[in-house]
């Protein structure tokens, strides 16, 4: 109890019977497996949901617009935590192979 409740006991102090808090944690302990139950079922319908809107990366060609992931620049983190994620926008240059491409700014560097 905190120092206030010593001398001035809440509702809740005041209230509080032993017994009737030993069934209800009974009863929750009870109900545990039907909770977990319904959990599972309403992450698979989450699953299910989610699985219909997979989105299927389009290739890049030269002279699309993109942005640079900013971590893969600066693998130490010394920017901080407040950097921002991503860089750009750059304009691809050449493409090597899927994921592999040459990059410029938009002024040419």
């Amino acid at each position: 109890m905190i120092p206030v409740e010593i001398r001035v006991q809440s509702l809740r102090v005041v209230h509080f019977n032993q017994t009737k808090n030993e069934e209800g944690l009974r009863a929750l302990l009870d109900l545990m497996e039907e909770l977990r139950d319904k959990a599972a079922i309403r992450v698979a319908a989450y699953q299910q949901r989610v699985s219909r809107y997979r989105i299927n990366p389009r290739p890049l060609r030269e002279g699309d617009l993109v942005l640079r992931n900013a971590s893969i620049v600066d693998p130490t983190n010394t920017k901080g935590k407040l950097a921002p994620n991503w860089e750009g926008p750059y304009k691809v240059k050449m493409v090597f192979r899927p994921r592999t491409l040459k990059l410029e700014t938009l002024g040419g560097r």
